[in-house]
């Protein structure tokens, strides 16, 4: 792995995984909208910033070429296919053989064997809902999103987040193949860890086509004896 590009660059995830990488010594392409730029300001000189919507296929085009991996924000915002979009042009342009990491929630089920507990399911019905009727964020596009993904026959991994919080490492979170496992109940992780697991899975191949749903591993569930 030589050359990464983080789709989704200057957000708060966006930017630890920038650190993550740059420590790692990859060489780092990063997408924001042009207006957030300046949120990158920390890293002049050490990345190559491309400007524009996520969801411009020409942007991601331009940003994934040569790279041998890519981490995508999948930020369900608005109401204009985002996430589906983003997703879709990562697909199709990035190099053949390329590691494609995705983040999301924990409310996508890879295969449905997922069990939610009722205040989940009530927080995605309700907050999903007001959300599209204020034309803030549409959670359904997030899924379609990963239905693309899922479908791929590329070297994909979409890792699962549980609620983040901000504060010092923590370490590499844990991880299950599916929300209701005993170790997950926590449902918290550090966002720079959640940001370490995306770079980390750049280069774990037993992830290639997982849908991983984490926690921290500091937490009470990921350290209860088994």
């Amino acid at each position: 792995m030589n050359k990464v590009c983080i789709v989704g660059a200057s957000g708060k995830l966006g930017k630890y995984m920038v650190q993550h990488a740059l420590d790692r010594g990859y060489e780092v392409v990063g997408v924001c909208r042009e207006q957030s730029v300046g949120k990158l300001d920390a890293f002049k000189g050490q990345m190559t910033i491309v400007p524009g919507a996520t969801n411009d296929r020409e942007v991601i085009r331009k940003a994934v070429s040569g790279c041998d991996g890519v981490l995508t924000v999948l930020v369900p915002w608005g109401v204009q296919q985002y996430s589906s979009g983003t997703a879709q042009s990562v697909l199709d342009y990035a190099e053949p053989g390329a590691r494609l990491i995705f983040s999301c929630g924990w409310h996508i089920s890879m295969d449905g064997k997922d069990v939610y507990s009722w205040k989940l399911k009530a927080l995605v019905k309700v907050f999903g809902g007001l959300a599209r009727l204020f034309r803030l964020v549409e959670l359904d596009d997030q899924v379609e999103a990963c239905s693309r993904i899922f479908a791929s026959d590329t070297r994909w991994t979409v890792v699962r987040g549980s609620d983040l919080e901000e504060g010092e490492s923590q370490g590499l979170p844990v991880w299950s193949r599916h929300v209701g496992d005993p170790i997950l109940e926590s449902n918290l992780t550090r966002r720079i860890d959640f940001a370490l697991f995306m770079v980390e899975a750049l280069e774990n191949d037993e992830l290639i086509h997982e849908a991983p749903a984490t926690v921290g591993c500091q937490t009470p569930s990921a350290l209860a004896p088994g």
